[in-house]
Order: C-alpha cells, then sequence, then structure tokens
C-alpha cells in the first residue's frame, strides 16, 4: 500500500474509505480534544508513501538499528553501517560483511547477528520482502517477527514508515506512550495496556496519532 494525498482507511466502519491528512487530522482532533494544540503547531499529519521493494531491506536494517535507541546516537550508528557496507545495505552486502564486523559500528550483538539472519532469511525466501505491500499488517508482522533478534515494535516501525500503512498503533513505543502522556496531562506515564486500549477510538488513523504522540514530546522538549 502507498499513499500520497490520501489515507485508505478500509479498516474502520467509522471512517470514510478514502479521506486526505486534512481530513485525519479534524477527525482526530474532534474525537480528543487534547490534540487541537499539537495539531494547529503541527499541520496535517505527513502524506506517506510506500518504499519501493528493492529498498525495503535496508529500510528494515534501519529499524533493527534504531531499537531501544535515543534517535542521534542510533542515526551515528547506521551511518557506520551504511559505510561498512559500501553505501548500500543490501542482503548481499550484511552477509559480506558478517556481524563481527557490524558490530564494530556500534550495534549489539544481538541486532548484528539480526540484521544477518534477516538477510538469511530474506535470500532463502522465508521473508519475502516483495509480497509484503499485498499482506495484511498482521501477516507482516508475524513474517517479519519470525527472525531473531525482531520484535514488535520493529515490525510496526516498518509498516508505518516503509509500507507506508495508516492504522498502526505502535502502544508500546515509549515516545508514542509519553506523547499520549504529556498531551493529556497525566501525572504518571500511561502504560501500554492501557494506551492500546486508548487507541480503540481512532482505528483507521492510528498511524497520523503516533505521528501526534512525538510531534507532541518534540514540542515539549522545545519550549521546556
Amino acid at each position: 500500500m502507498s499513499t500520497t494525498a490520501t489515507y485508505n482507511l478500509c479498516h474502520s466502519q467509522s471512517v470514510p474509505t478514502r479521506t486526505t491528512p486534512a481530513d485525519v487530522a479534524a477527525l482526530i482532533r474532534r474525537r480528543d480534544p487534547a490534540f487541537r494544540s499539537v495539531i494547529t503547531a503541527c499541520g496535517n499529519p505527513p502524506s506517506r508513501r510506500g518504499v519501493p521493494v528493492d529498498r525495503r531491506f535496508g529500510s528494515l536494517a534501519r529499524s533493527i538499528t534504531f531499537q531501544l535507541l535515543a534517535t542521534r546516537a542510533a542515526e551515528t550508528i547506521h551511518a557506520r553501517v551504511i559505510e561498512l557496507c559500501s553505501g548500500d545495505v543490501s542482503v548481499d552486502a550484511v552477509l559480506d560483511v558478517g556481524a563481527q564486523q557490524l558490530k564494530t559500528a556500534g550495534l549489539t550483538r544481538t541486532k548484528a547477528q539480526a540484521m544477518v539472519d534477516l538477510a538469511q532469511d530474506v535470500r532463502a525466501g522465508r521473508v519475502q520482502l516483495s509480497r509484503h505491500g499485498y499482506m495484511s499488517d498482521a501477516e507482516v508482522v508475524r513474517e517479519i517477527t519470525t527472525v531473531r533478534g525482531i520484535g514488535p515494535w520493529t515490525a510496526q516501525m516498518y509498516l508505518m514508515s516503509t509500507l507506508a500503512r495508516v492504522d498502526v498503533w505502535p502502544a508500546g513505543d515509549f515516545g508514542v506512550r509519553n506523547g499520549w502522556t504529556i498531551a493529556h496531562g497525566l501525572d504518571e506515564m500511561i502504560s501500554e495496556k492501557d494506551l492500546r486500549v486508548a487507541g480503540d477510538r481512532f482505528v483507521g488513523v492510528r498511524s497520523a496519532l503516533a505521528w501526534y504522540c512525538w510531534q507532541t514530546v518534540h514540542l515539549h522538549r522545545a519550549t521546556n
């Protein structure tokens, strides 16, 4: 699935099947006034376009790097991964480099091995990146998480950033939890369980909702 000017929201009967980013912002604002200020400050959620098949492996590898790391540190480490792979984080490049060299970029042993295992699974056809555009979110998550070292968070980031899926709700993501907590003025960080339930009334637009949670954190840091 790819999106440019419109969102395909076929998973929710309460949301029109095709709607623009402006409509999505208006819907979120209407369903939860706590997001009005961030929507006013940041505007409409970004239009997304799915990454071409030949770039999906590199995008997924990038998500592995970013697991449980602050953005700046992850960007630094992944730049080294790209350098080790001679500018192209491909299946062949990762297998040629190997886990031991990947660790020299700053990856943990688990992450370095996860990249190699992913490359091996893609080469063997156990993970079929070319089919992901035709698979449901749940099917993609099931296939990706069979790779050792790849968990639900990485799969969710891949769905959002690589496949441009519009209804992904990463309730376990610290930034999403933090943004929701700030937006609603909660005294304690909302739990993953409670946040998952809180997202139920936004089915169909939860990727955009997650984006607004992240923007809430950025705005809070900029003003405090």
